[in-house]
């Protein structure tokens, strides 16, 4: 434990926060994220084999600010700028392991942030198409991904409301911002048989993850759990569910 107060310290000194460069993933890194996974995550429930490995791969500390590096193996969101958050470890896990993906599967995320989400789903299938609407976010996105490797995630600015339909059809999609309703041209986008989760609810208060599995033409809804996630932006907004 000490040696990682030394090595956060440093790392501090030189790392402004909101800084988009790269942070070396230490043996000490690398202890505290199998330590989060075993213990907030493995033990709450989360059995995929392939979602465990991929958050025990990806370097949580390199998408969030330089002067939160101390907690970034803790189990909670924390901020990124512009308003947004890095989700919480467990719930990105939960969400990845609900939508079941597989390989060959083409999965859009809806709010890219940190691009923290999007380099999870990256290692569990080949796939990932990922939208931001704020552009200050989504260029810095961009950059780390691609210096982390991610290169393949196909990223996008615009409003994730109306998704991405040059690259549908999707066999999962995942909102990572809350709304009070689920997005007509998301389901549209959506392959018969295909996954949608979403925080869905009240975006000023506590909403519930639920997970949507489009049959045909019907939509069958199961909630997951309680969750608390900052608003879905731009047409949502704007235009709320009556």
């Amino acid at each position: 434990m000490k040696k990682l107060l030394i090595t956060l310290i440093l790392i501090m000194v030189f790392t402004s926060p909101g800084s988009a460069d790269v942070v070396a993933d230490s043996a000490e890194f690398r202890e505290a994220r199998d330590r989060m996974v075993r213990t907030t995550i493995e033990n709450r429930g989360i059995s995929d084999p392939n979602v465990l490995a991929a958050m025990r791969s990806v370097p949580r500390h390199c998408f969030v600010p330089g002067n939160l590096l101390s907690v970034a193996y803790t189990d909670r969101p924390l901020p990124i700028g512009e308003g947004q958050t890095i989700s919480q470890p467990y719930i990105v896990a939960l969400m990845t392991e609900i939508l079941q993906p597989a390989k060959n599967h083409r999965i859009l995320e809806i709010g890219t942030g940190s691009g923290y989400q999007a380099a999870v789903l990256a290692q569990v299938c080949d796939h990932v198409y990922t939208i931001e609407i704020k552009e200050k976010l989504y260029h810095k996105a961009k950059k780390l991904l691609k210096s982390l490797g991610y290169g393949a995630i196909q990223t996008r600015h615009s409003d994730g409301y109306f998704g991405w339909p040059e690259q549908a059809p999707f066999d999962a999609i995942m909102i990572t911002a809350a709304i009070d309703h689920i997005p007509p041209p998301l389901i549209r986008q959506l392959k018969d048989g295909g996954r949608l989760a979403l925080p869905l609810g009240n975006p000023l208060s506590y909403q519930n993850l639920v997970l949507v599995t489009k049959k045909g033409q019907d939509l069958i809804v199961k909630q997951i759990t309680g969750v608390l996630f900052v608003p879905m932006t731009g047409y949502a907004q704007k235009n709320p569910s009556p």
